[in-house]
């Protein structure tokens, strides 16, 4: 687990919570070597923690983690005007449109189905942040 950002050369930050270790580690390497300064941390109730005190510009749910669920870190920055602004995209292995609706319902500013192209999630993660800034 790393809760330290890992590099900062552009001033994107990056927080990634994943229970599955391999997963965040894709996302995590894949997002530092494309120039984020990434936060990874292994479940919800670490991710409200980082997300409440290091304010990233966007943030990567798992869905299903145990205990606290990415839906359920989601609904509580929304709640909170300091994080309600911070884009969510959800990473789940649940892919019916039920499940996406679901979460794009909720407050994600995206919705990722795994397996997914690293190459990909790069380029949604930047569509999700360039939505925000323009």
């Amino acid at each position: 687990m790393n809760d330290e950002p890992t590099q900062d050369p552009s001033g994107l930050v990056a927080l990634v919570a994943d229970d599955d270790r391999d997963i965040r580690d894709l996302v995590e390497a894949k997002l530092s070597s494309s120039g984020f300064a990434v936060i990874a941390v292994s479940d919800g109730r670490e991710a409200l923690a980082a997300v409440r005190r290091e304010l990233p510009d966007v943030a990567l749910l798992d869905v299903t983690m145990p205990g606290m669920t990415g839906l359920d870190v989601l609904s509580q920055l929304l709640e909170d005007p300091r994080t309600a602004t911070i884009p969510v995209i959800l990473l789940t292995a649940k892919s019916q449109e039920f499940d996406v609706q679901s979460g794009i319902t909720i407050g994600a500013a995206d919705y990722i189905v795994k397996p997914f192209s690293p190459r990909e999630l790069v380029l949604r993660v930047r569509a999700v942040l360039d939505q925000g800034a323009g």
